[in-house]
Order: C-alpha cells, then structure tokens, then sequence
C-alpha cells in the first residue's frame, strides 16, 4: 500500500464556469487555469500520481502543452487511473478538503463525493469530502482563490515481476 498527498490552487476569475469535483458549481465567478481548473480533481490526480511514484500532475499534464489547453479534468485522472492500472495498482480511497471562503460548499459536497466516486470506480463510501472557509484570511479568505488538498491511498492490485537483482 502507497499514500500520496495532492495540493492545487486557482484564482477566482469572472466570467468562468466553477468546476469542482466534474460537478458545476453555481458561481458568478470560476476557477482561471490552463485547463478547466478544477481543484478538485487536480489534487486527486496529483495525490495518485505521488502514491505511484510518477511525479506530480505538472509532470504528467504540463500547462505549457497545448494539448491541455481548456481540458476537461477528469481525462487527467482518467489517464492518470489507466496508468495506475497498468503498473498493477488500484484505488483504496481518498480524502479530500477543498478550501473556499465562497461559495458555500455544503450544498454540493455529496454530488462532488458522488462524481469523485464514479470517476475512481469507488464505492462513495471509499470517497470523502470536506470544505473549509479561510475564514476571512489570506487569499483564500478573501475570495481571490480555492485550494485543494487530497490523500489518495493505493494498493497493488496483482503481483508485478520483480528484478531479482535488487533483492
């Protein structure tokens, strides 16, 4: 078993939809990034790539390739899950905290769980999400950004061939 660790953070802009976990979240204002930006699911891809030991989603999904330019997020973990799969691993669960100080994320933490889970092939009991304010400090707390952080945990799905000479 392997635990990777997944941060991501945007600024607000006007006139960009609000994308958080696939799900559009009703907002005057969304996330500005190479891609959709969306938080979410750029911290559950940058937390399953560190369990794997394949780097960050920069590495993976660089945002100077046009290739990712206006991207949909979920093909990132989609990617980064067919990869996984490859190498012999499959997801345990994750745990997730999106920081916001707006809009108030309580009404759409289960469609945000409920989307992680199908997009990992989860039970939504292995998905968990939780949202914080900045209360009001830095730039969180002012209303300028959202954050997010993840926790992936990994285990291998079958018995890879080892090198026998490193043992």
């Amino acid at each position: 078993m392997r635990v990777g660790i997944g941060h991501d953070t945007h600024r607000l802009e006007a006139g960009r939809p609000l994308l958080l976990g696939g799900v559009r979240v009703e907002h005057p204002r969304g996330l500005a990034g190479h891609s959709d930006a969306d938080v979410v699911l750029h911290a559950v891809t940058d937390a399953l790539l560190g369990a794997a030991g394949l780097g960050d989603i920069g590495d993976a999904y660089p945002d100077d390739d046009p290739r990712w330019r206006g991207a949909d997020s979920a093909l990132f973990l989609k990617e980064t899950l067919a990869r996984l799969n490859r190498d012999g691993w499959r997801v345990v669960n994750v745990d997730v905290i999106v920081f916001a100080q707006e809009p108030k994320l309580g009404p759409v933490k289960a469609a945000v769980r409920a989307n992680l889970a199908r997009l990992l092939g989860l039970p939504p009991d292995a998905v968990n999400v939780k949202a914080k304010t900045g209360e009001r400090v830095g730039h969180i707390g002012r209303g300028e950004a959202m954050a997010c952080q993840a926790v992936a945990l990994i285990e291998r799905d079958r018995p890879t061939i080892r090198n026998e000479e490193y043992f």
